[in-house]
């Protein structure tokens, strides 16, 4: 059976998880009674629950006698990591474009590694009957795109379909407006090469992805780069300089059919597989057969720029909700994701209670977070910060990132003052259809940290914001962090009703009745600058004596602000902690005696 080895690459919501449904239907792997959950690919909770795709998922179907590898990849830049590793996978990309929205940062960023790599795209704009659809300029974007990312002359000769995803149809047709995928299937046959590869030379692989499994340990997925692999085949593994890293048998081997992974007999060159019987080989390593000693050269990834510290959770609650809560299991925890997902970087403290977390971004770690928390985990978390760097000459450097918004005609001068404020300078802005303006920006991350809640208040949650790591550029000077103080808790206890209402005209309150408060814990927002230590558990006294017009005046509580685990993170001070349970987010001061803080703050000015 011939084969091609194909990637769908895309911005976040333009469509890639859905297409592939389609996909899936129209081959035949789905039967037509066959229930299966909408968006089939993103099988993880949180991709779920969030719409977006975090992890790269590669999947298989049959079309006439050629098996089709497909493998979809994440949209946000936060989880570039996954991508860069998959693209070295497949022989050529499926580009996906939105009909209204066009090339999106995200594009940018995948399509010119895809370009490096040599790949030639089939250039798809999907969702073409939307009413906002603007097809030939999107196309115009797509090619000046190509160009500004140096694509060769091949590569600038792009075929494209015009598609929807949701309604299965693609065509070669720019009106077109039914049909089936029959034209992108053909065109994948084509236009995709098939794999050049060896079979005649011994086996050898290149991990690309690493995940676990409960019955088979460690499971390495990746593309066959020569020869074939047998059943309980004696195998090893280099890493990047060639030594032998451990030697064992391929235990299992496991091919792609549909949405499974199907148990084979063997392997051939160009096949994508995952293989088992392995406990120490990781991602970037080369699985071979034993009389192989040179390693396949993988792809350099780039470098994270935001940290985390990770601590143990200290606050008197701790132990309540969690069953994770020692470092020892934190550290564990940690380890594992950093081995699997190449774009975190874990370094431990000198105290061992705490770990530094590296990655991509806030959405990247805030995942992370959400996932440990609902494993049963207990985390202290600090406000993120970025990695510095320095050139040359010795200079510090920072983080920026490429950042387009779009947004309201009427919203714009009030975004373009906020990211002034911010240290970002506007290289564009120009009308986008229907009374919205596209405006791009050079930001420092570290002024960006904290401020996409900020913005969607600002433009009434109608902002668009697409961020995207551009490069490390010289350092800008002090950033004006949060401009309120919050409200402290001078004391354990259950909040009070009768405390809450005067409060109120302090601020914003976090916290409701009856919630068990501990001190230090923050309680609220203050309308002023400054922090301020107040009583939440005072109850009125109870006397003899009744209120005059004989009833108690009743006591009207705003609700309370909750906030989500992003908001909390963005939301917090360097002095201060989000502490994360499997329950519940609450904010709270690093140190939580009054008198250290006090200490702590004057050894910071002094410093």
């Amino acid at each position: 059976m011939s084969l091609r080895n194909v990637a769908i690459i895309a911005h976040v919501d333009h469509g890639k998880t859905t297409l592939v449904d389609q996909l899936f239907r129209q081959s035949g792997t789905f039967r037509d009674n066959q229930r299966v959950e909408e968006r089939a690919m993103d099988s993880n909770d949180l991709e779920k629950e969030r719409g977006i795709t975090i992890l790269a998922k590669p999947t298989s179907v049959e079309w006439q006698g050629t098996r089709i590898n497909i493998v979809d990849t994440p949209g946000h830049a936060d989880f570039g990591g996954e991508v860069e590793r998959i693209l070295s996978m497949v022989d050529g990309v499926i580009l996906l474009v939105d009909s209204s929205e066009g090339a999106m940062p995200q594009t940018k960023f995948v399509t010119g590694k895809a370009l490096a790599l040599g790949l030639r795209p089939i250039v798809v704009v999907n969702k073409v009957d939307r009413a906002d659809a603007r097809i030939q300029e999107v196309l115009d974007e797509v090619f000046d795109l190509f160009v500004s990312l140096d694509a060769t002359d091949e590569q600038l000769d792009f075929p494209v379909l015009y598609a929807s995803g949701r309604n299965g149809y693609a065509s070669t047709d720019m009106d077109a407006r039914e049909g089936t995928l029959t034209p992108m299937f053909e065109l994948i046959v084509n236009h995709v090469p098939a794999p050049k590869v060896d079979v005649d030379a011994p086996f050898s692989f290149l991990v690309t992805l690493l995940d676990r499994d409960n019955f088979l340990g460690r499971i390495l997925t990746g593309r066959v780069n020569t020869g074939t692999l047998k059943l309980n085949q004696a195998i090893h593994a280099l890493d990047g300089n060639g030594n032998v890293i451990e030697t064992g048998r391929a235990s299992k081997i496991m091919a792609f059919r549909g949405l499974e992974r199907v148990p084979v007999e063997e392997a051939q060159a160009g096949d994508i597989i995952s293989l088992a019987g392995l406990t120490v080989a990781t991602v970037a390593n080369t699985i071979a057969d034993t009389s192989v000693s040179t390693p396949i050269k993988a792809q350099p990834i780039d470098p994270p720029t935001l940290s985390m510290r990770f601590a143990v959770n200290d606050s008197p609650m701790a132990g309540r909700e969690g069953s994770k809560v020692t470092s020892r299991m934190i550290r564990d925890r940690l380890f594992r994701e950093a081995e699997s997902n190449v774009a975190i970087k874990v370094t431990e403290s000198e105290d061992r209670d705490s770990f530094e977390v590296a990655g991509r971004g806030e959405l990247q770690l805030g995942v992370l977070i959400e996932t440990m928390r609902r494993e049963g985990f207990e985390l202290g978390i600090s406000r993120p910060r970025v990695l510095f760097g320095t050139d040359e000459e010795g200079k510090r450097t920072e983080p920026y990132e490429t950042v387009v918004i779009d947004v309201d005609d009427e919203f714009s001068g009030t975004v373009v003052d906020k990211m002034n404020q911010r240290k970002a300078e506007m290289t564009d802005m120009r009308p986008s259809g229907g009374g919205k303006t596209r405006i791009t920006f050079s930001a420092p991350s570290r002024g960006l940290i904290g401020y996409h809640g900020e913005f969607l208040s600002d433009t009434r949650g109608t902002g668009i914001m697409n961020r995207l790591f551009e490069k490390y550029g010289p350092y800008k000077g002090a950033i004006e962090g949060r401009k309120n103080g919050v409200l402290i808790s001078n004391g354990a206890g259950e909040a009070q009703g009768y405390a809450l209402g005067p409060l109120e005209d302090r601020g914003i309150l976090f916290v409701g009745h009856g919630e068990a408060l501990y001190e230090g814990m923050i309680i609220g927002e203050n309308a002023k600058t400054d922090d301020l230590e107040v009583n939440p558990m005072k109850a009125k006294q109870l006397t003899n004596f009744r209120a005059s017009g004989g009833k108690d005046d009743a006591i009207r509580l705003t609700p309370p602000k909750k906030m989500t685990l992003e908001q909390a993170i963005a939301y917090i001070d360097d002095d201060e902690m989000v502490e994360v349970t499997p329950k519940s987010i609450r904010l709270r001061k690093r140190h939580l005696d009054p008198h250290e803080r006090k200490r702590a703050s004057r050894a910071k000015e002094a410093a």
